[in-house]
């Protein structure tokens, strides 16, 4: 292997064991994985690879995945035992990435849902590059990261119920034209933001008595206006795990609502309806 290999490797080799850490969990499997993965390179012929760190994330993954699947399962709801020699300071930990209280929940996760999560939601990868590693489709890929992201997420927050109950609220407000309704489910300083497309569907129907609408509105009271009596043809929807609404025409979704909640108001609507945009969005509707 040349110098400047080595040199590229130990320069890749902390985010390497951060892939690596946040996948096995464990400090000392970490480094057998990324050894593995000098191993490889050292028996490779690199000279057609033009993106080095990227063919080194993928051979860890793929090391990390075969990992995953040789593990013994252990009943759910059993931490692994801690390693001897693990360094509880390690910068890259895995509890750092998604707190304590969630590794035992991360442990459930299936191999594959485990590695398309952390590439794609933790280290930005996307599905098109994720889907041979996990041998799948990338909107296969996209599902088993989306079912990952949906048990993490109920275990940061143990019931959606109310979260569900305010978008409930805020449909039924709009589809009645209960603007005191809407007001109600508002943060004041809420902002409305539309695609392009959503923006120009808007302006068509105008003619027709649809509300205009414009590609950013601000404040409580003006989405309100904005929202009133429109949403008669949306649907309760899980997006990406979270609550919100689509329309949708013979089960194909045409609109999306990505709703922004905290402190029990709505914070931020984003209405998407460009067909890029709505493939890159998991949807699960009538929850």
């Amino acid at each position: 292997m040349s110098d400047w290999l080595a040199e590229r490797f130990e320069e890749s080799r902390a985010r390497l064991r951060a892939v690596a850490q946040r996948m096995l969990g464990s400090a000392s499997e970490a480094d057998d994985a990324v050894q593995e993965a000098w191993l490889k390179l050292s028996r490779a012929d690199t000279r057609g690879v033009e993106n080095l760190n990227g063919w080194l994330t993928t051979v860890v993954a793929r090391v990390c995945l075969d990992m995953l699947r040789a593990r013994r399962p252990r009943p759910e709801g059993a931490p692994e035992p801690p390693e001897a020699g693990s360094d509880p300071e390690l910068e890259f930990g895995l509890a750092d990435a998604i707190g304590p209280a969630l590794l035992v929940v991360f442990d459930t996760l299936a191999p594959d849902e485990r590695v398309a999560f952390v590439l794609h939601d933790m280290f930005d990868l996307s599905f098109e590059e994720i889907a041979p590693i996990v041998d799948r489709t990338p909107a296969a890929a996209r599902q088993l990261a989306s079912r990952a992201r949906r048990r993490v997420r109920g275990a940061e927050a143990p019931s959606a119920a109310p979260n569900r109950a305010l978008v409930s609220a805020f449909l039924a407000a709009s589809r009645d034209g209960d603007f005191e309704g809407l007001l109600a489910v508002l943060s004041p300083d809420a902002v409305l933001r539309a695609d392009e497309l959503a923006v120009r569907t808007a302006a068509a129907r105008e003619k027709h008595g649809a509300p205009r609408l414009a590609p950013e509105v601000r404040g409580s009271a003006e989405i309100a206006q904005a929202f009133k009596g429109r949403s008669r043809g949306a649907s309760p929807a899980l997006i990406d795990g979270e609550p919100g609404a689509v329309w949708a025409v013979d089960d194909k979704v045409r609109a999306a609502f990505v709703f922004t909640i905290a402190h029990g108001k709505i914070t931020a609507i984003d209405l998407v309806m460009d067909p890029a945009r709505l493939a890159g969005l998991d949807f699960e509707i009538g929850d």
